[in-house]
């Protein structure tokens, strides 16, 4: 979660975890004091400048791909599978953010294209994203059949969602 905050620029530190037992009532307090400091510093939310990367954040930790990787941590890591391979931590650290980071662009593309069909260059000024990552995740959406082309501005196709 806190890497979807980092990459779509929400800030990570947003979000903190923190184990506390009931006995530990003022280390509870102080990590809320530290916490609501954090938040006073970084500012609230603007949902109309940045709710496509709310959106997209929100849909990300939906994915059912992502919510399984992360629950694959210790089988892949601490276990060999069944040719006797496991992955590093580190390794596993950095397929989990690549992961998350196709996992996000494919969600603030599929969110931004909530508001109606856009060319790739369109999706691209619309999210910030570069128009090769653009394409990229627009094929992978194509192949699950969550977009099509729905049709042409000029040269350019339109992409818009396939009705569920």
């Amino acid at each position: 979660m806190r890497y979807l905050l980092e990459i779509s620029g929400l800030n990570k530190n947003r979000l903190q975890v923190r184990w506390v037992s009931a006995t530990e009532g003022q280390q509870f307090a102080e990590y809320v004091t530290e916490l609501t400091n954090v938040l006073r510093e970084l500012g609230p939310l603007d949902r109309d400048q940045q709710g496509l990367q709310l959106a997209a954040v929100s849909r990300s930790i939906n994915s059912p791909d992502l919510r399984w990787l992360m629950g694959m941590q210790r089988q892949l890591t601490e276990r060999e599978n069944v040719y006797h391979d496991r992955l590093e931590p580190a390794a596993y650290e950095e397929l989990l953010k690549s992961s998350a980071t196709e996992e996000y662009y494919r969600s603030l593309i599929y969110e931004a294209l909530k508001a109606g069909p856009r060319t790739v260059r369109q999706i691209a000024a619309e999210t910030g994203l570069p128009i090769y990552t653009v394409s990229l995740r627009l094929n992978d959406l194509e192949k699950i059949s969550l977009v099509s082309i729905l049709g042409h501005e000029g040269t350019s196709p339109k992409f818009g969602l396939l009705a569920a």
